[in-house]
């Protein structure tokens, strides 16, 4: 009874994110045409790249959503998770590409330095300030729309706009400079500071995307807390080639083979498996696939692998 609750409560939810990102993206994507010909116009970088940025996040936006699509089509299929993958290739695609933008914004930002080039500032500054009313419009929405806490999707989508916040900030405050003390140089400053952000992020979301093509340990996830729960379950005797690894954020997947006693039935093995499967849950793994075996079995091939180590010795005498 307590499952069906927890799945319509999960639905709820995936709707509403999708819902929530879904806006958030068509807001991204426009202002963030806008803000790339205001750049262009006005000749500031610091638009220019506060523009970068959000292309990014409309990437990531979109994906978001492709990814929530995907995943209503496929829920008839839900042991499968090829859509699930899609999530993290494109958070691997979209990190590359925040890497490379903010290199572009870094070298222009350089050349800027040296030759400072006439910028008109009160078109900058009227953008800037448009764009971190946006930016803090999506972020409300975020917030209040969907699960900025427990969902990988929706809490990236959220830092990013909490970043371009940031650069929409750092372009306002060069657009003062310039426009009250004709600080041209802030403009290459700023711009260099939203790189910084772009970058860090863009290295941040790559690493973790790759950790889990790698299928690397899930980070949320205590191992050793997993094997003390097996070694713990009466009738379970041991475990070996136990393997966690994470299918999708959120989503960790167990394998492994426990050897049972030899006089549990098949309904007492399931029973095990059934609560075990539970408690799983709580410790952040949605599949488990464990193999059974009896203790005559493995003790049989254990024994053998000794003998070898030992057989060895006795030569040596």
């Amino acid at each position: 009874m307590g499952h069906g609750h927890h799945h319509a409560h999960h639905d709820h939810t995936h709707g509403a994110n999708k819902r929530t990102l879904t806006i958030a993206f068509f807001i991204i994507a426009v202002y963030m045409l806008i803000e790339a010909i205001g750049g262009i116009l006005t000749n500031s970088l610091a638009l220019l790249s506060d523009a970068g940025h959000m292309l990014s996040d409309a990437v990531s936006l979109g994906v978001g959503v492709l990814a929530f699509k995907f995943g209503e089509k496929v829920a008839d299929y839900s042991r499968t998770y090829g859509y699930r993958r899609f999530e993290i290739l494109a958070a691997v695609f979209n990190g590359a590409t925040l890497i490379v933008i903010s290199i572009f914004i870094f070298i222009e930002a350089i050349q800027r330095f040296f030759y400072p080039p006439e910028i008109s500032s009160y078109g900058m500054l009227g953008i800037a300030m448009v764009g971190l009313a946006v930016n803090v419009l999506v972020a409300w929405i975020l917030m209040r729309g969907g699960d900025t806490h427990d969902n990988l999707n929706m809490r990236a989508a959220f830092l990013h706009v909490v970043g371009d916040m940031l650069g929409s900030v750092a372009a306002i405050v060069a657009a003062l400079f310039i426009l009250l003390l004709d600080w041209r140089w802030m403009d290459p400053l700023a711009s260099i500071i939203v790189a910084f952000i772009i970058i860090t992020s863009g290295y941040r979301v790559t690493k973790d995307a790759v950790h889990v093509l790698m299928e690397g340990t899930p980070s949320n996830v205590d191992i050793d807390e997993i094997i003390t729960l097996f070694n713990n379950t009466p009738g379970i005797i041991g475990i070996h080639d136990l393997h966690v690894w994470c299918i999708t954020s959120g989503q960790n997947a167990l394998s492994c083979h426990a050897v049972v006693k030899n006089d549990l039935s098949l309904t007492e093995i399931q029973n095990i498996l059934k609560n075990i499967e539970h408690e799983l849950l709580h410790l952040g793994i949605a599949h488990m696939t464990v193999q059974i075996e009896d203790e005559n079995h493995v003790h049989d091939d254990s024994v053998l692998c000794k003998n070898n180590g030992i057989h060895h010795h006795h030569h040596h005498h």
